[in-house]
């Protein structure tokens, strides 16, 4: 998966030109801002880039030039705002003003934020420099390329037509009023000195437009990603691929430049087009959008600051705005993360791994299964996940999540394990242990762990020892081979030695060095019936 910052918006000269800073210094700032703010989430990419790389500019140079040898490129004289106060020619999200459809009174000249229409400066209502608001907006001739997108409204509407039964609805119908309405041939060029230079005779002093390479970005940072990689043609397999599925994540105001004008240059180079684009509806905080001009906001760094990254994640995913408008507010982030992820899900968690490390400290041994029809619930509950996330409906994953742990919950209050320890510990253990029948995924039949049998232990059926007490080996693991997951005493990931090393006693032994530890404690059963406890460290 790759991504990236976009690098010559609008927005960064304009921040450029209020702090007295070029363009490129503001845009790399906020490039590390993001970089950083993605990695403090846990989230990670194979690639985060930008599109102001050697690699972007010769994608963007590319397909300009692939357009324009196909006839969809071509020059024409437009007219275009100008700011006589500033004596330039205004870029369109330099113009606001009122939308003539709905009167929204901050409308960028490209499009409006509260409708979703696209716009062209001329149509606004009052329009008004953001360079300099007194300015009285004139409109003056200038050349510019233009991009054929109307001739592609056929294209796009049988494009849409076929095999798209797993778009979303509102995705689809979005894009189908659109094409409806028609479309409008842009400008790929624009009067300004920041952005990707064009090599052509009486530009010189045009760059392109940023609406038109943008979308270009995740082309190139696949090529940059294969040069990371040292496999300069790895990219290939995704782009030149007719098996390959692409797969874009936005939000709804973004819809139209990756279901219309991004399948359309696709289209006009002979490229592969998106598989899906399982846009977000709008996420509102408070009743309202989101709104960094207007400080209305959720500020990454500062919520780091204060709160753990997953419960963020969590809340997020709990009201993912997939097929409607949902609405952030702290109240109810309160109340989610208390409820459902600590009081739910954490709370089942808490109870069953406290209660076996407490009663059963060298794990557990039983493989008989604690509840039939909870067992049935698990199995159904894997595979709704896994359906959902192929069909990228992480809310409705996450539910399913829930509910088996709310499952969970009730099943062990049922049981009661704190009561029935007491008078039947060996009933109790198959109370508390949890199997997971499944076989073993291909990913994992190379993996070698080590096995070591508790000094007692015998198969019960057979009568007889099945591997040497206190035997370590190691162990390949084969698809088919069930793991029933016994719970772990220890945290799965362990914090860091401290740098410089220091003796300090970590579970009962002095470390000297600085490791990350991952541990999974575990019953293993092979398809032959033998069974051990198998205990795995890692270090990274």
């Amino acid at each position: 998966m790759v991504s990236g910052s976009d690098m010559h918006g609008t927005p960064i000269t304009v921040t450029a030109q209020q702090e007295g800073k070029t363009p490129e210094q503001v845009a790399m700032e906020y490039h590390k801002l993001n970089s950083d703010s993605i990695e403090r989430m846990g989230i990670s990419f194979d690639l985060f880039s930008h599109t102001h790389t050697e690699e972007h500019a010769e994608v963007a140079l590319s397909i300009l030039k692939k357009l324009d040898d196909n006839g969809y490129i071509e020059p024409r004289i437009s007219e275009e705002p100008y700011d006589p106060i500033a004596n330039q020619f205004l870029p369109d999200r330099y113009v606001e003003g009122n939308c003539p459809h709905c009167n929204y009174d901050s409308a960028r000249g490209d499009q409006c934020d509260k409708c979703g229409k696209t716009l062209d400066p001329k149509e606004l209502i009052n329009p008004r420099s953001k360079l300099n608001p007194d300015a009285k907006i004139e409109f003056r001739e200038t050349e510019h390329l233009f991009f054929k997108l109307s001739e592609f409204r056929d294209v796009l509407l049988e494009w849409l037509s076929e095999g798209k039964e797993h778009w979303r609805p509102s995705v689809i119908n979005f894009t189908r009023n659109w094409l409806k309405e028609g479309l409008i041939d842009r400008a790929v060029t624009r009067d300004l000195d920041w952005g990707i230079e064009i090599p052509r005779e009486g530009y010189e002093h045009k760059r392109m437009y940023v609406w038109f390479e943008a979308v270009m970005g995740y082309y190139s940072a696949s090529i940059h990603w294969a040069k990371n990689q040292g496999k300069p043609e790895e990219w290939k397999k995704w782009w030149e691929n007719e098996e390959s599925e692409h797969y874009y994540f936005m939000a709804k105001d973004n819809i139209p430049f990756h279901t219309i004008i991004w399948p359309a240059m696709l289209s006009g180079c002979g490229y592969k087009l998106p598989y899906d684009v399982p846009a977000n509806e709008y996420l509102l905080l408070d009743s309202s959008q989101f709104s960094k001009s207007r400080r209305h906001a959720i500020w990454i760094p500062d919520y780091l600051e204060r709160y753990d990254s997953e419960l963020l994640r969590f809340y997020l995913a709990s009201i993912m705005p997939e097929q409607k408008d949902a609405n952030f507010t702290w109240e109810d982030y309160v109340t989610r993360i208390n409820t459902e992820l600590i009081g739910n899900y954490g709370n089942l968690l808490y109870r069953v791994m406290s209660f076996a490390n407490k009663n059963f400290p060298e794990g557990l041994s039983s493989n008989n299964p604690v509840n039939g029809e909870l067992n049935e619930k698990t199995k159904m509950a894997f595979d709704k996940v896994s359906k959902a996330l192929e069909a990228c409906k992480f809310k409705k994953a996450l539910q399913a999540i829930m509910e088996l742990s709310q499952a969970g919950n009730i099943a062990l209050n049922d049981a009661a394990p704190w009561k029935q320890v007491k008078a039947d510990r060996d009933a109790c253990e198959i109370s508390v242990s949890i199997h997971i029948s499944t076989n073993l995924p291909d990913n994992l039949k190379d993996w070698e762990f080590k096995i070591k049998t508790p000094d007692t232990y015998t198969d019960k059926k057979k009568k007889d020892t099945i591997l040497v007490p206190g035997e370590e080996r190691a162990l390949v693991l084969n698809p088919g081979d069930g793991i029933i997951y016994s719970g772990c005493d220890r945290p799965h990931w362990r914090d860091a030695m401290p740098t410089p090393p220091k003796k300090k006693k970590i579970f009962g032994k002095e470390q000297k060095t600085e490791y990350y530890y991952h541990q999974i404690f575990f019953h293993y059963v092979l398809q032959d019936g033998r069974r051990a406890h198998c205990a795995w460290d890692r270090s990274r």
